[in-house]
């Protein structure tokens, strides 16, 4: 099936992947209270393996999810588990406000990525947008200036391989469907994570499990949003719209948890939209069409 370049639609699948990343954050703050990180991640793998199975099924079932990139697949997922575990450990290391705001160099990481691999181009709308997100997330999280520490390293390496996965996923949508990305996902992040989870293995009670299936769902399909977005447009495209994820989770903080939304935040997000904006708007450098299993 062929998927002609848009900009539109791209954006209304990268909506999806940011409501699912936004309930994926409230559910695994929730669930952490309890369970161990390692072991979240590898309940979100196998419960998300069984919640796809329909999509599996109706797309040809197991066999279907043969693929011929195989290594392509444990490269990418071992770049995205190797990032979420970098994520975590630099959490306990340097303030939240810190790691928020390096993690959100890896669009600029995907961009210059795509263009040196996948064949992409910048032009200046799109070199605006990254730059115009950088400032804007920059003012809201207003990250200390000091010495380099190894927790500022450690997030900036985790922003590194998120680019590389998501560069991989771009190059994927290519040749592989998005149900077949996702699945490879799910297994191959299992597989990693299943010794990890084991070491530090409890049953979760009856108020975790909610989370727990929450997260599930929400860390599968938002993968599946953001596969689907990309096979509409450039990751350049893409990728830059995941920086409204910072001034929309400043929101819920404050409806959920009450946390105050300064005058920062609300500059910041004006232009993180501001660039999104122009993104969307931009059409000189249309992606190619693509095919989909």
């Amino acid at each position: 099936m062929e998927f002609k370049p848009s900009n539109l639609k791209a954006a209304f699948w990268m909506s999806g992947s940011l409501a699912a990343i936004l309930m994926m954050a409230i559910s695994g703050r929730e669930a952490s209270k309890e369970l161990n990180v390692f072991q979240i991640m590898e309940m979100r793998s196998l419960i998300g393996l069984a919640m796809l199975y329909p999509l599996i099924r109706s797309s040809g079932g197991v066999r279907a999810m043969r693929t011929g990139r195989i290594w392509q697949h444990i490269g990418r997922n071992t770049a995205h588990y190797a990032g979420q575990f970098a994520w975590l450990q630099a959490l306990s290391m340097i303030p939240l406000a810190q790691v928020i705001a390096i993690e959100f160099t890896t669009p600029a990481w995907t961009a210059v990525m795509a263009v040196a691999f996948l064949g992409e181009r910048f032009n200046l709308w799109r070199t605006l947008t990254i730059l115009l997100g950088i400032v804007g997330v920059v003012i809201i999280v207003r990250p200390g200036v000091g010495s380099i520490e190894m927790g500022q390293l450690i997030v900036l390496g985790a922003a590194f391989t998120f680019g590389i996965s998501f560069t991989m996923v771009k190059s994927l949508t290519r040749t592989e469907s998005v149900v077949k990305i996702i699945f490879w996902m799910l297994v191959i992040q299992s597989a990693i994570g299943l010794l990890p989870a084991l070491h530090v293995w409890q049953w979760p009670t009856l108020q975790a499990w909610p989370w727990v299936v929450i997260i599930a769902f929400t860390g599968t399909f938002s993968h599946f949003c953001m596969a689907k977005a990309l096979l509409y447009a450039d990751a350049t495209v893409v990728i830059p719209m995941d920086f409204l994820r910072v001034p929309l989770m400043a929101v819920l903080g404050w409806l959920i948890y009450a946390e105050r939304i300064d005058i920062y935040t609300a500059l910041g997000a004006a232009l993180i939209l501001s660039g999104n904006l122009l993104n969307l708007k931009n059409k000189s450098v249309p992606a190619k069409a693509v095919q989909a299993d």
